[in-house]
């Protein structure tokens, strides 16, 4: 006898069609059969060793998170009740070019400093691989959602020439070429960049289009944070579609957003961009957040200069009154490229979260505020938090606007992700909300998208970005990664004042058919592991051997 039925379900299938009523049956970790209007017709309902009563709830597949920086999150805590209780049991990691694989000794340490701000310094794990396939592996040791992985550009970079602003020599974009060829066969899904953040930012067009050729050669895909969400953000979308035509690699833009005062109202012609390239045969997808707000870390929006050689070069220079000074100039008068080319107005940059305990009290507040509480001037006291806390401030950017927000979700080739980043007393409630605020904010209460389209943004499309040919829809024989929710109902507990507060009217998730979240509670069920592409090597790629 099945493992579980769920019955009397509205099933929002994935695909886009309407909803229909059914009985699902779930047995070794997938959908085995499908009854249809059983109740209505009459027919013999199947039955199973465990019934769940799904009566006015929505089962759906399990919500697909494009964009998670849950790298360390996943290892630290696997309850991970973050993004189990939103619906999520998939997870896309490895993002905006900077994650901890493949590493040796010293560039992990040189990562662990640089992305403190997203993930904490690490001290709590233990770091017991080096490449690709051995973090994968770390990941089959057990978690709570399944996850899988981009190669980071900026850490490759980091790891063959350095944090050095210069051009790759032949035979380190070789290297990194074999690296990349490697990190594929070992089950990455993709390379991700963060052309914003060092030592990725440092690499030119010409170096880039080559590691892309090696990701399209094995049927994967390229997820670049791109030079500009500010000034020149259309010039940087622009860059990103013509560098992976060039390349034949498939493209989906991290965080597809149009920000700051220069590009209020512009999202219209970053779509146009985007039809024009689709309607030509580019392979486009983008992933957003249903907010208006970034989040980042504070030595982020630095120049890249500031950046070259690494965390502890950074912190030299901050250090340097002069050299401090011009940073200060940079960022507030010129524009820094870590500021996406906009001049920084501080009163719109709020810390979300320190490493050492003893700034607490700056946490919530802007710098602006921070600065006029202390009788000094925003650069002043940003300066003196980098330094006293080594670069680990992660802080909320508010320059988005809604209109930009709602009209990218609509699009054809749009996908949910999060961005979240979990650490911190104050981070952005995406971290917790995303997928709730989809379909309660924008489905529910403003209309913006169907409930069928919306679903479909969250799981198909994903799913087919990623390749993966079980998951995405509620079809048999597929994964029994599900989400049952209640439309009425749905929605998130996090605010911005309040953001770890976890959603309302998910009951019932199941990985792997298996309940992670069970009448609204999480279980101690840890049923993902990682998921691996598999490559399937069209041509030996250019420059790479194995």
């Amino acid at each position: 006898m099945e493992e579980l039925v769920i019955r009397d379900a509205d099933v929002v299938d994935g695909s886009g069609a309407p909803s229909y009523r059914a009985d699902v049956v779930v047995d070794g970790g997938r959908i085995v059969s499908i009854v249809k209007e059983a109740a209505d017709a009459g027919c013999q309902r199947p039955t199973a060793r465990r019934e769940l009563d799904a009566e006015g709830l929505v089962l759906s597949p399990g919500f697909i998170d494009m964009h998670a920086h849950s790298d360390l999150a996943l290892l630290r805590d696997p309850d991970h009740s973050a993004k189990a209780a939103q619906g999520v049991t998939l997870e896309v990691l490895g993002q905006d070019g900077l994650s901890y694989a493949p590493v040796d000794d010293r560039t992990l340490e040189e990562v662990r400093r640089a992305i403190t701000g997203w993930n904490g310094y690490g001290d709590d794990i233990d770091f017991d691989w080096r490449s690709v396939g051995e973090y994968l592996d770390r990941l089959d040791r057990g978690i709570a959602v399944n996850a899988a992985y981009l190669i980071p550009q900026g850490t490759l970079r980091a790891l063959v020439v350095g944090w050095e602003d210069r051009e790759a020599t032949p035979r380190e974009l070789d290297r990194m070429r074999r690296l990349v060829a490697e990190g594929m066969e070992q089950g990455a899904v993709g390379m991700s960049s963060g052309l914003t953040y060092t030592p990725g930012m440092y690499a030119e067009d010409a170096e880039l289009t080559e590691l892309c050729r090696v990701v399209a050669e094995y049927g994967g895909y390229y997820c670049p944070h791109h030079r500009s969400y500010g000034a020149g953000a259309l010039e940087a979308y622009e860059e990103m579609v013509a560098l992976t035509r060039e390349a034949g690699c498939s493209l989906h833009l991290a965080h597809a957003t149009m920000n700051f005062g220069v590009n209020k109202g512009r999202a219209p012609e970053l779509l146009a961009l985007l039809d024009e390239a689709l309607a030509s045969g580019a392979d486009i997808s983008l992933d957003t957040y249903p907010y208006t707000p970034g989040s980042t870390t504070l030595a982020a929006l630095l120049p890249s200069w500031a950046g070259e050689g690494g965390p502890e070069a950074v912190l030299k220079r901050l250090a340097d009154d002069d050299t401090a000074e011009r940073i200060r100039q940079h960022l507030e008068e010129i524009g820094a490229d870590g500021c996406h080319g906009v001049p920084v107005e501080w009163d719109t940059v709020e810390i979300s979260g320190v490493g050492d305990a003893a700034f607490a009290d700056l946490v919530g507040r802007t710098v602006a505020e921070s600065a006029r509480a202390r009788g000094e001037s925003p650069w002043a006291t940003a300066r003196r938090l980098l330094l006293a806390d080594r670069l680990a401030p992660s802080i909320l950017q508010h320059v988005g606007h809604e209109e930009n927000v709602r009209t990218i979700m609509r699009h054809p080739v749009h996908t949910g992700g999060s961005d979240g980043i979990l650490r911190g007393a104050k981070p952005h409630p995406r971290a917790y909300g995303t997928f709730p605020r989809y379909l309660g904010t924008y489905v529910r209460e403003l209309g913006v998208l169907s409930l069928e389209e919306c679903v479909a943004h969250l799981t198909s499309r994903p799913a087919s970005r990623l390749r993966l040919p079980d998951r995405g829809l509620v079809r048999e024989g597929h994964r029994a990664d599900l989400v049952l929710f209640d439309p009425e109902t749905v929605a998130p507990g996090s605010t911005f004042e309040d953001p770890r507060r976890l959603p309302t009217g998910i009951p019932h998730v199941l990985v792997d058919g298996r309940f992670v979240i069970e009448n609204g509670r999480r279980t101690d069920v840890l049923a993902g592991r990682a998921v691996r592409h598999s490559p399937v090597r069209r041509n030996a790629p250019h420059g790479a051997t194995a």
